[in-house]
């Protein structure tokens, strides 16, 4: 084993601080692993982490992965992956696919996931903003962009601004590959060697399953971090990310994050093949 602490990072949004609950505050064994106390940055944040290799454990989206493969290797649990949670193009007006090009559209950084789907959708849209994810919403209301992409608590309130869904990104993608869409997942640098990455990985299944059979325990820490407080917005918020792809990403996933990477590496997205993903 290691003789110095790990370093790890995550996103403060509902589902990671429910993940990692547990695995942050002793409830499930570590086998003499120690870590630093967490980053909590939003995702785009340690999507530019990951590329600088600055973390040794970090939460990052499957669109990152395809950047750092050479570097890092992707755990099977603690992913947000699934069907019905993709992230949703919004407006203030309606907008057909046609117009897209003209429109500038505001992204949650470059190497989201989210931003990855508008390129894959709408190839021809070029006039893409990236910014904070929090900051999408209020940008498209007071007219700076004309449309933007919304991911996490976004997708529960973007009505309540008087916003439209252009595209649900994550059904488009359902429909033409047939998978689930990979959002994000945790991701291990290779150089720490496969019995530590192992045994993060088995923590952070123990930490999944541990947060479910003890939601309120993990309550306060969740409402620490969150950008919503409202309790029905965790609540749905949680429920929709953390799901048996967060205890196991499983044949099913792994299938769709290959699919992913794949079209990616198939229109330039990523200039060369790929690392394996998974630690063997």
């Amino acid at each position: 084993m290691l003789d110095r602490k790990l370093t790890i990072g995550y996103s403060p949004c509902p589902n990671d601080t429910f993940i990692f609950y547990a695995f942050m505050h002793g409830k499930v064994p570590l086998d003499q692993i120690h870590f630093e106390m967490p980053q909590h940055e939003d995702v785009e944040t340690l999507n530019a982490w990951a590329l600088e290799g600055r973390l040794d454990i970090t939460k990052l989206s499957f669109h990152a992965l395809g950047h750092v493969l050479d570097k890092y290797v992707l755990l099977s649990s603690g992913a947000a992956l699934g069907r019905g949670c993709g992230p949703l193009l919004v407006a203030k007006e309606p907008v057909n696919y046609n117009e897209l090009q003209v429109k500038k559209i505001a992204i949650p950084g470059r190497y989201t996931t989210a931003a990855m789907l508008v390129r894959l959708f709408a190839p021809q849209c070029h006039n893409l903003v990236p910014m904070r994810f929090d900051e999408i919403m209020p940008s498209i209301a007071s007219g700076e962009v004309d449309a933007g992409v919304i991911i996490h608590e976004s997708r529960f309130t973007y009505q309540e601004l008087g916003l439209l869904c252009v595209q649900d990104l994550g059904a488009w993608w359902e429909e033409v590959s047939g998978c689930p869409i990979p959002l994000g997942g945790i991701a291990a640098k290779r150089s720490l060697g496969n019995e530590v990455i192992k045994n993060v990985e088995t923590a952070i299944r123990k930490s999944v399953l541990w947060a479910q059979n003890h939601p309120d325990q993990c309550r306060n820490y969740i409402h620490q971090h969150a950008q919503e407080l409202d309790d029905s917005v965790i609540q749905n918020h949680i429920e929709l990310y953390v799901n048996n792809f967060s205890v196991d990403i499983d044949t099913e996933g792994r299938d769709a994050i290959e699919t992913l990477l794949k079209k990616g590496h198939e229109v330039g997205i990523f200039s060369r093949h790929w690392h394996s993903i998974f630690v063997p």
